[in-house]
């Protein structure tokens, strides 16, 4: 008994130091370097930086085709996962591998490939621009690329779950009269529910960020279509490190803000699935 209660899991230390170390390499050191060099400005030029009409756009654009593209990547990823897991197709495989492309595939391509597909003479562009709704070099464009790229993050969180639930709850239900719509609402939906909340998180993250697919297809008009970190990187090419920090500082606090708030749902989601 004594042995056992001294040591339950062999080298717990060395693997703690280990786990103590990597993070503070990769995060906490760049983290505290971030807010440092941030701190070259005073509060009234924090303020009057991320006040300035171009900065608010930036971020308006940022997190407006973010929020959009991660809601529809939860509505489609959703029913992509549902076809993948409930339905025998053929090439099912073939299917389900495509769905991580986006991961293997370098963002920068993905941006390139969609710009010619939507430009103005593109495959798809010289059908849409004439009837009003130009993609390429606007905030939609931006929603595209961000749907391209976050759509296997909810594919991803949610098919797992669905492969795991138990089908005899939903035959019970249905045997006692329920319809299908009330089995999904009733049974299904709060089961994934948590997973499609991580999967929007996920996607959200994703897209707040992003670089490489979003810089080609944005078209980069300040005001227009310019998002955080294209502003992030021309602050850098001006050599106004400290502008660069403060804007990546309020881009990082803010993630971290709504990552907790969604955080937070999750937990609530899952104490009320349990207590039901």
């Amino acid at each position: 008994m004594a042995q056992t209660n001294r040591s339950l899991i062999p080298g717990f230390r060395p693997a703690l130091t280990f786990t103590i170390v990597y993070l503070s390499l990769l995060v906490l050191i760049p983290l505290s370097a971030l807010l440092l060099k941030s701190l070259g400005y005073g509060p009234s030029q924090w303020f009057t930086l991320l006040t300035s009409p171009r900065v608010l756009a930036a971020f308006r654009v940022s997190l407006s085709t973010s929020l959009l593209a991660a809601a529809i990547n939860v509505v489609f990823g959703l029913l992509l996962a549902w076809v993948l897991v409930r339905y025998p197709l053929p090439f099912k495989r073939v299917f389900d591998a495509l769905i991580d492309l986006p991961f293997a595939l370098p963002t920068a391509v993905a941006g390139i490939v969609l710009t010619a597909i939507y430009a103005r003479n593109g495959w798809l562009g010289q059908y849409l621009e004439p009837l009003g709704f130009p993609v390429a070099f606007t905030p939609t464009g931006i929603t595209v690329a961000l749907i391209f790229i976050g759509m296997p993050f909810v594919v991803r969180t949610v098919q797992p779950v669905l492969q795991d639930l138990d089908p005899a709850e939903e035959e019970a239900a249905s045997s006692l009269g329920a319809s299908r719509l009330q089995v999904f609402t009733k049974i299904i939906f709060p089961n994934i529910l948590p997973a499609l909340l991580t999967g929007f998180a996920l996607a959200f993250a994703r897209g707040i960020g992003e670089y490489g697919s979003v810089i080609f297809i944005a078209g980069n008009r300040p005001l227009v279509s310019e998002v955080v970190p294209l502003l992030i990187m021309t602050k850098l090419e001006q050599y106004d490190y400290v502008g660069a920090t403060v804007i990546g500082m309020a881009m990082l606090i803010l993630s971290f803000a709504l990552l907790l708030i969604i955080n937070v749902l999750q937990a609530w989601t899952r104490r009320r699935a349990g207590a039901l």
